[in-house]
């Protein structure tokens, strides 16, 4: 079963379970920024940002890895492949925040909240609007 099968907790699940590296994520971004695309189609939003353009094979073996990683699938029209995100960057959003309290905050938000307050990387009026969410 593939992942853009699996729906609700399970994809929660299978997410948490898989760490993508940071070139994986890079490329991830692209995907979810172009939606359907080619591998020259990624190199031209790579180029976009002011990158530089990396050779089309690496990006191609990233590609593939996320596949083999289940987060982008593909359909073929002759050699052409068009991959697309089977993983919603909010779900893996969401997954790398929970893996991210439970491996630094040792799995307390309030932990959290409290850095990011202490850091003044979380303004007093983001901090009553989080409250008033919470209290609802």
């Amino acid at each position: 079963m593939k992942i853009g099968e699996i729906r609700g907790a399970h994809t929660y699940i299978y997410i948490m379970q898989q760490k993508l590296t940071k070139a994986e994520e890079e490329i991830m971004q692209h995907i979810w920024r172009l939606g359907r695309c080619t591998v020259s189609d990624i190199l031209g939003d790579i180029e976009a940002t002011g990158e530089a353009r990396p050779p089309h094979s690496s990006i191609s073996s990233i590609v593939r890895i996320l596949e083999t990683k289940n987060f982008v699938g593909h359909k073929a029209y002759g050699k052409t492949h068009e991959y697309f995100p089977l993983v919603e960057k909010s779900a893996y959003g969401k997954g790398s925040l929970t893996r991210l309290i439970s491996d630094y905050f040792d799995g307390s938000v309030a932990s959290l909240v409290s850095h990011l307050a202490q850091d003044e990387q979380l303004t007093t009026n983001e901090l009553r609007d989080l409250l008033d969410k919470l209290d609802k």
